[in-house]
């Protein structure tokens, strides 16, 4: 069966299945104060990122285990603290960053990235036209939403690029939703990963890349899996092949929209205080 998802952690636990994997190092832990699952994949060789279908590097996978990244869960600050500790590992000593927020606005289970960016604290504007202020403790944070080639007529990576070459970041977070295999993950899990990322290939709609190589500064991508291959998941549910015509059919939650909205609040609130970090959840979000 071929296995069609944008999660390592997915493929890596089939592969697992049929064989022992060398050049792949992971590690799971259970972080109970966020009910958090955090699956950490790291690809050490080429034979092994050719077996997994993924460039070589570190992929952490988050795995709410109350369900969905709920704004009211008793433990969804500790669990966003979780999130921004862990794009900061990925990001360095980054002091200039690009989010850019991928996907289409007008389809609900594509608009991760577009609904993300609404609640990004952008202060690049603040602290290169505020004279009065005192900005030495705010981290430099732009933001733009690329819609897709459908709409504009060019490629994400070209939009980025120009904008990189115009605010020259030190780093890129694309946000995209995603698409996985098992039922499981549907909106309760985030995948950051230092790769970058390549725009629409969980729906074998694959645009050009995201990635140093592409942009020239490193590139961290971050998706929730909003949608499933029906093929894929029936296989793995009933154990058997799909029925015929049910190829290429992905499918969606009937709740996508909730889904949706809470994962992009969850992942902007994350980046935003991973950067800035001398500001509460509570006033970033007041300054939003």
């Amino acid at each position: 069966m071929s296995l069609r998802t944008d999660l390592a952690v997915e493929t890596a636990r089939r592969l697992s299945l049929d064989r022992d994997l060398h050049g792949i190092d992971r590690r799971i832990d259970i972080d109970e104060s966020a009910m958090t699952e955090i699956s950490d994949i790291t690809i050490t060789t080429s034979a092994a990122a050719k077996a997994i279908g993924r460039p070589k590097g570190r992929y952490i996978t988050l795995k709410a285990l109350d369900a969905t990244f709920e704004n009211f869960c008793p433990c969804y600050e500790t669990r966003v603290q979780l999130l921004a500790e862990t794009i900061r590992e990925l990001s360095g000593n980054a002091e200039s960053i690009l989010v850019a927020g991928l996907g289409n606005r007008s389809l609900t289970a594509d608009a991760l990235g577009p609904l993300c960016i609404d609640s990004i604290f952008a202060t690049r504007h603040i602290k290169h036209l505020s004279h009065e202020l005192d900005t030495s403790e705010l981290t430099e944070l732009s933001a733009i939403e690329t819609g897709v080639l459908g709409q504009t007529g060019i490629e994400s990576t070209e939009q980025i690029k120009a904008i990189c070459n115009a605010v020259r970041p030190d780093l890129v977070i694309a946000v995209d939703s995603l698409a996985c295999s098992e039922l499981g993950h549907l909106g309760r899990t985030v995948q950051l990963c230092d790769t970058g990322i390549s725009p629409g290939s969980g729906v074998e709609n694959c645009r050009r890349e995201l990635s140093r190589s592409t942009l020239g500064v490193t590139c961290i991508a971050i998706g929730v899996p909003m949608v499933v291959d029906l093929t894929t998941a029936a296989e793995l549910i009933f154990g058997k092949q799909a029925p015929e015509g049910s190829e290429g059919m992905t499918v969606t939650p009937g709740a996508v929209d909730r889904l949706a909205a809470n994962a992009a609040q969850f992942i902007s609130d994350g980046i935003n205080l991973a950067f800035q970090k001398t500001l509460t959840l509570a006033e970033l979000r007041s300054l939003v």
